[in-house]
């Protein structure tokens, strides 16, 4: 297995749309001081020059820390800046074609909403799934929020390591325990926080305590 679901403990997605004139790299190094355990670089707005820039430019810091860098949807980005991974959605790349162009070292992150979907990304080849949005998604409005009965049917079907995403708080983590998850997803509740690196460091402590 290439993910240790202790790796995914605190997995942090970006996004610029709070960043207010500073460097995204700036607020990711709080982020990661905060304890974020895997980083997920998301970005649906920048030209892909601009995008593989700070592709490569997180890919020098997440050194520093020994965490993971995965890049949301663009296979060829992740590649081309010798990520350690890459994050699909159903309606995204299939996992064969991102394997291909990847390799089998490389890390595949692949959504799922059912227990169907579930197992279906763990026989193509999946290395972790990102399942949710738990409790609906202020980044995404086209999702529901998923009953914890489907998030614990999950976690018992599939052999791979799981991350709950989706709404997801400090307040809102004791919620998640019992169903089995290894880790959670938060973008705002991390990037959104005014004191970013105590946002991670009590998100962590939380997840600690699934």
């Amino acid at each position: 297995m290439k993910v240790d679901g202790r790796k995914l403990r605190l997995y942090g997605v970006t996004d610029r749309s709070w960043l207010f004139g500073r460097a995204l790299s700036e607020d990711v190094r709080k982020a990661l001081d905060g304890g974020v355990t895997f980083l997920q670089l998301r970005e649906k707005d920048l030209s892909e020059e601009e995008f593989l820039k700070e592709a490569k430019q997180l890919k020098e810091l997440v050194k520093e820390y020994d965490v993971p860098l995965i890049i949301n949807d663009n296979v060829m980005i992740a590649k081309e800046c010798d990520a350690d991974g890459v994050h699909i959605g159903q309606d995204d790349a299939k996992i064969e074609d991102a394997r291909k162009i990847l390799g089998p070292d490389k890390i595949i992150g692949v959504s799922a909403h059912t227990v169907e979907e579930a197992l279906r990304a763990q026989e193509q080849g999946a290395d972790y799934l990102g399942v949710g949005a738990v409790f609906g998604s202020s980044t995404k409005t086209n999702v529901c929020q998923m009953p914890k009965e489907t998030l614990q049917a999950i976690c018992k079907a599939v052999q791979i390591p799981v991350v709950a995403i989706g709404g997801i708080t400090k307040d809102r983590i004791p919620y998640l325990k019992g169903t089995g998850v290894d880790g959670v997803a938060v973008v705002s509740a991390i990037f959104a926080q005014k004191d970013i690196e105590k946002a991670a460091k009590e998100l962590l402590e939380e997840v600690n305590h699934l």
